[in-house]
């Protein structure tokens, strides 16, 4: 709704400012200069919002009838006069991997009743350190006898909205103490293979054991450097295809889609091998209970290939006479 009144009007100002440029070709593109207090109060109700506002014309030829903020302060007071006449010049300033999607939008082939998102850098300085603000645009289409012949948009600033909202995504999904992703991500990470996505996939879940006793004879506080300590030895194990995952207060777990069984296996080995490394000359080591479970197909399996993970960890747990984990596949 806030969308469709800010057009209403943005479109009435367009219309208004491509007018007055029309009866006056002679007169710097840019400049609308209100000749009666509607007028005046209908630009500066358009010209004091925060969004920015264009018209630009696609027939007879590309040009922005209208831009506010000028483009005189994006790009400076020469080279933003020429921006007017010379629209090209203006997707210098947007993110190379966003211009295609622009120009689909001139081109008519997008859906115009989706915003938008692109990045843009503002100003001089900006393009030049590669600052990108990112935008939402609304966007109009305009037709004449079925033709596209100009665009109408409102763009809006969402970088800081955008910002918030991945920080607000990270905190859903991720352990506030560790920074590894928490119980709720791993759920969701298998239900998604579960149901949806059919790959090879493989849980290790590993126990923390001495955490208890860290915590009765040393306190929480060196507990808590404990469980800090094996997330971060996990992150080391990580990639785009093996995340981590705390999901409980001393058990955590690798979620691994898209290796085959030798790899895993490899794998794992290399972070039991390197535990034993990592604990020498420690006061406190990290003692670990692994186990490890692997399916060529996940849809419909992954609560047993958990169950079987677990009850690995549960049988390395009593095998287990050292630091070192001795995991067996």
């Amino acid at each position: 709704m806030i969308e469709f009144i800010t057009g209403v009007l943005a479109g009435a100002v367009l219309a208004f400012a491509c007018f007055r440029y029309a009866a006056a070709r002679g007169s710097r593109l840019q400049a609308v200069i209100p000749t009666d207090e509607n007028e005046k109060r209908l630009l500066g109700l358009v010209e004091n919002t925060k969004d920015v506002i264009y018209y630009f014309e696609l027939q007879p030829k590309w040009r922005y009838c209208y831009a506010y903020p000028p483009f005189e302060q994006m790009f400076g007071e020469e080279k933003g006069k020429l921006v007017y006449d010379h629209p090209e010049m203006a997707f210098e300033r947007v993110h190379p991997d966003d211009r295609e999607m622009l120009l689909k939008k001139l081109r008519g082939e997008v859906d115009y009743n989706l915003p938008i998102i692109y990045r843009m850098a503002m100003g001089n300085e900006a393009a030049r350190k590669g600052e990108y603000t990112l935008f939402e645009e609304y966007t109009t289409p305009v037709y004449k006898d079925g033709e596209l012949v100009a665009l109408q948009g409102i763009l809006r600033d969402i970088t800081e909205k955008h910002e918030l909202q991945k920080q607000l995504e990270y905190r859903i999904s991720h352990d506030t103490l560790t920074g590894l992703y928490n119980r709720d991500y791993f759920e969701k990470w298998k239900e998604t293979y579960d149901k949806t996505d059919d790959t090879a996939v493989a849980l290790v879940v590993i126990d923390l054991d001495n955490l208890k006793i860290v915590n009765d004879t040393k306190g929480h506080r060196t507990g808590d450097t404990l469980i800090k300590a094996a997330a971060e030895f996990m992150k080391a194990y990580s990639s785009d295809m093996v995340q981590a995952a705390r999901i409980g207060g001393d058990e955590f777990a690798f979620m691994i889609a898209d290796l085959g069984r030798e790899e895993l296996e490899e794998w794992l080995q290399s972070l039991v091998r390197d535990l034993s490394f990592y604990n020498e000359g420690r006061d406190i080591p990290l003692e670990l209970s692994v186990g490890f479970a692997f399916s060529e197909v996940s849809i419909g399996r992954m609560e047993t290939l958990y169950a079987e993970a677990d009850r690995r960890m549960y049988e390395d747990k009593h095998r287990r006479k050292g630091g070192a984990a001795s995991c067996e596949f």
